[in-house]
């Protein structure tokens, strides 16, 4: 009952915070220029239709082992670090998913780590895939300089989180004991993201 109850404040704080902001239309996303992917059972995003929509999050906290894209080992024990939790599923060919990657960044650098980290699963990279693909999803987060771990897609992760995602971006907070606690689909202004995550701190 705790998730559904963070879940609705969540939605509750989206959907002021877009009023305030007037910087979204629709589920949060940024005019039409959406170029949206969806997750297939095979594990890797595809170009596809706009997607409004998130699938029911999981109800029991997330389990996982993975990898990031320097090949350092990541566990689901890594939500236990911070009591917030961002997650972040982009894709490198979504161009909503890149625009919002600077702010990103600037999120993540922002908050004391006890109380907030970022984390983003590169949804159309897969671990021990295509070095080219791995290189590319490394240059562009240089370039956007979104400096938070980004971890590489495999049937793990797939299973525990991707396999609830239709489109990308979709974004997930989970908590310090990986229940996740909303999902959200399509980009956002930093501003936007701010207010969310705050006001889910207050909660937590």
């Amino acid at each position: 009952m705790e998730k559904r109850k963070y879940g609705r404040k969540l939605v509750a704080c989206i959907l002021v915070a877009v009023m305030l902001c007037g910087c979204a239309d629709g589920m949060g996303k940024k005019g039409t220029e959406n170029e949206e992917g969806s997750i297939e059972a095979g594990g890797e995003a595809q170009k596809g239709e706009e997607q409004e929509s998130v699938e029911e999050p999981p109800a029991e906290p997330l389990v996982f082992e993975g990898q990031d894209m320097d090949g350092n080992a990541v566990t689901s024990d890594i939500f236990s670090q911070s009591k917030l939790t961002m997650i972040n599923v982009w894709a490198t060919y979504c161009n909503p998913c890149l625009r919002e990657m600077p702010d990103l960044g600037g999120l993540a650098g922002e908050y004391d780590t006890a109380d907030f980290q970022l984390i983003g699963i590169v949804s159309d990279v897969q671990e021990n895939g295509s070095e080219d693909k791995l290189e590319k999803a490394v240059s562009l987060v240089e370039k956007t300089g979104a400096d938070y771990p980004h971890l590489l897609l495999n049937e793990s992760l797939y299973s525990a989180l991707v396999v609830n995602v239709s489109g990308v971006p979709t974004t997930f907070f989970v908590d310090e004991n990986g229940v996740v606690l909303g999902a959200v689909a399509g980009s956002y202004e930093k501003s936007v993201w701010k207010e969310i995550i705050d006001g889910l701190l207050e909660e937590l």
